[in-house]
Order: C-alpha cells, then sequence, then structure tokens
C-alpha cells in the first residue's frame, strides 16, 4: 500500500539514479595488450643479442665401441643443421665457432651392431657439459638442451 501525495493521488518514488560510469574492460583490455607487446620485443631483443654473439662448440665422443654412428648439430643462418659422421672407431672430436647459436642443439652417438660404451659431451663457452652415457649393441647415447 502506498502513502497518499498531499496533492492527492497516488505517491510514486523517483526512478533509481542510474550512474553511467566509465567502461573498465577496455582499459584492462588495452593495458593486457601492451604487456604483450612489451614481452614480445623483450624477447625478440633478448633472442637478438643471443645470436649476435660468437659462441665456441666443443662436441666430444670417447668410448670403446668401434664404428660408432655420430649426428651433431651446427648453426648456419640461424638454423639448427644436422650432420653426420660415421661408422668410425673413437675417441672422436669436434669443435667450432659460431656467431648464429640458438639453444637447443644435439650430439648423438649410438654403437654398432658390436656393441660396447659410448659416451658424449657438449661444451658451450667452456661452461659445465651437457653428458650422456649408452652401452650395449645399437645403444645411443644424446647429449641435448645446449
Amino acid at each position: 500500500m502506498s502513502t497518499p501525495h498531499p496533492g492527492g493521488g497516488q505517491w510514486v518514488p523517483p526512478p533509481a539514479h542510474v550512474r553511467k560510469g566509465r567502461r573498465k574492460w577496455p582499459w584492462v583490455l588495452l593495458a593486457a595488450v601492451l604487456l604483450l607487446a612489451g614481452g614480445c620485443a623483450a624477447l625478440v631483443v633478448g633472442l637478438s643479442e643471443e645470436t649476435d654473439k660468437t659462441v665456441r662448440v666443443r662436441y666430444e665422443v670417447t668410448g670403446s665401441a668401434k664404428g660408432v654412428a655420430i649426428a651433431y648439430t651446427t648453426w648456419q643462418g640461424g638454423a639448427l643443421v644436422t650432420q653426420k659422421e660415421g661408422p668410425r672407431d673413437l675417441p672422436w672430436r669436434k669443435e667450432l665457432e659460431t656467431k648464429d647459436f640458438v639453444k637447443g642443439g644435439l650430439l648423438a652417438v649410438t654403437t654398432g651392431k658390436g656393441g660396447g660404451m659410448v659416451s658424449c659431451s657438449v661444451t658451450v663457452n667452456n661452461r659445465r657439459p651437457w653428458t650422456a652415457s649408452a652401452s650395449g649393441p645399437g645403444a645411443t647415447a644424446t647429449c641435448s638442451g645446449f
């Protein structure tokens, strides 16, 4: 039941004030886009600085196995290229300098039918080496992620 209005008739409350504020989601979206763009730019700059440096990479394979197959990656024009050698006896060593270094390299050595033991080692700029070992016929030691 409503209260009578002093001038007669029924009293009707005034409409509730609807505040039309500014929407926040366009600003949030803009901030997210700017952060994403900034992160991408920092990544590109960081990668370009990495590939501009001269890097020394040393691959080594040792062990008792005979007639092993060796596959390793080199960096040419900013891309990984796989080189293969073998069958050959051990020890084996390859050292190179590159300016197009990108992480994600690989050195894999596989024993032949005669088996034996193999160990691989990859050292980048005289840091701690990546190493792996394997033994037996057709076994593969893989050094990767450098």
